[in-house]
């Protein structure tokens, strides 16, 4: 996690004080904890969930109650037509859906009270610098925020060239300014940092 802070500190210029990394069981387990998360799919997708071997297909438009194992599948999944872009926004909309579960099910004073146990748990899949108390007020903060207040940014296609690696692999190089410009547009109120 170090290496990967430093890096994405050093290329977005961005302080990055604290992360959080959390591996497929203990992200199945917490969904399941709440019940699922309600998603919307953006598009058709077939998901494939880890160790079931039982594809589901979901339809555009259409409003769904995952339970973690196909949360993860949502997540993860790769074959669409904007690939990666589309998981890295999948995986946003799932964060997203998390947070309102807990509030349309004001599960934040239940979650609080198990918080011990469920940490303890799952403590084992999450690699953080944030101790649990430090957890709790974090997602008592978040869930405060209004959710029209709440923007997500995807570094698209837009920012990167498609080119080959010397080994001939397909490769995504970042085009440094276009990335700047999304960073000071998520990261500042008044336009471009320079």
């Amino acid at each position: 996690p170090a290496l990967a802070v430093e890096t994405v500190e050093q290329f977005l210029g961005v302080p990055i004080n604290f992360y959080a990394q959390i591996d497929f069981a203990a992200f199945v387990r917490f969904i399941d904890e709440i019940a699922g998360v309600k998603i919307t799919a953006e598009e058709d997708i077939t998901i494939d969930p880890i160790g079931v071997g039982l594809k589901e297909h979901l339809k555009a438009g259409e409003t769904y109650t995952l339970p973690g194992d196909l949360a993860l599948a949502y997540a993860r999944a790769r074959y669409t037509d904007g690939g990666d872009f589309d998981r890295a926004r999948r995986q946003q909309q799932v964060i997203l859906a998390v947070r309102d579960r807990i509030l349309d099910f004001s599960m934040m004073p239940q979650l609080i009270a198990k918080a011990p146990v469920l940490y303890n748990e799952i403590s084992a899949g999450i690699r953080t610098n944030l101790d649990l108390n430090q957890v709790i007020q974090l997602a008592l903060y978040a869930l405060d925020i209004d959710r029209d207040a709440i923007h997500s940014y995807v570094i698209g296609t837009d920012c990167v060239q498609f080119a080959k690696s010397p080994e001939g692999l397909d490769i995504l190089k970042p085009i440094p300014d276009k990335i700047r410009l999304l960073r000071d547009e998520a990261f500042t109120s008044g336009g471009p940092l320079g």
